[in-house]
């Protein structure tokens, strides 16, 4: 093989990798999975989601919890534009945020966002993570939430929820 064919074949592993550092995140936020959270992230990285910069590992922290407190959440990624310069990279991933939050008075409200992580990972050995995300909301949405559940044809579906009780823990086998 050419040095420019195992150039090419590296980056592709490099670009699959940091696409599955992003699935872990999301995974880790949905399912409050606070070890799988921190591990998309390096130690020494950083967040900065508009209020500071902190600690990665202090922002899981407290994003979990925040979290946590939601009734649900389910982040969808996509449009990843990843620009590699050798064990470090910068991207772009388009994101969607659906949560559920519970009112004071009982009401559940669907709070929808549209934003992008702005990442800069960093290989470190054979394995990538986030160094440092910068957080920016392009839009929001705030409704009454319609969720059904119990009835009609979404009625006997399952349904998913968080770590231990979410049915990919016993998937997974």
């Amino acid at each position: 093989m050419s040095d420019a064919s195992v150039e090419n074949v590296q980056e592709f592993i490099d670009r699959q990798a940091i696409q599955q550092v992003m699935s872990r995140y999301c995974h880790g936020v949905d399912r409050c999975d606070l070890e799988v959270l921190k591990g998309s992230f390096w130690e020494d990285g950083a967040c900065d989601y508009g209020s500071c910069e902190l600690n990665a590992m202090d922002w899981a922290e407290g994003t979990h919890a925040g979290i946590s407190a939601m009734v649900r959440t389910f982040h969808s990624i996509s449009n990843n534009w990843i620009e590699i310069d050798g064990n470090s990279s910068t991207s772009e991933t388009y994101c969607t945020a659906y949560h559920v939050l519970q009112g004071e008075d009982g009401a559940l409200t669907d709070m929808i966002v549209g934003g992008r992580y702005l990442d800069h990972h960093e290989k470190r050995g054979n394995e990538w993570r986030i160094k440092h995300r910068l957080y920016v909301m392009d839009w929001n949405q705030n409704v009454p939430n319609t969720d059904q559940r119990s009835d009609g044809l979404l009625g006997g579906l399952n349904t998913g929820g968080r770590m231990p009780d979410d049915k990919y823990y016993s998937f997974k086998g």
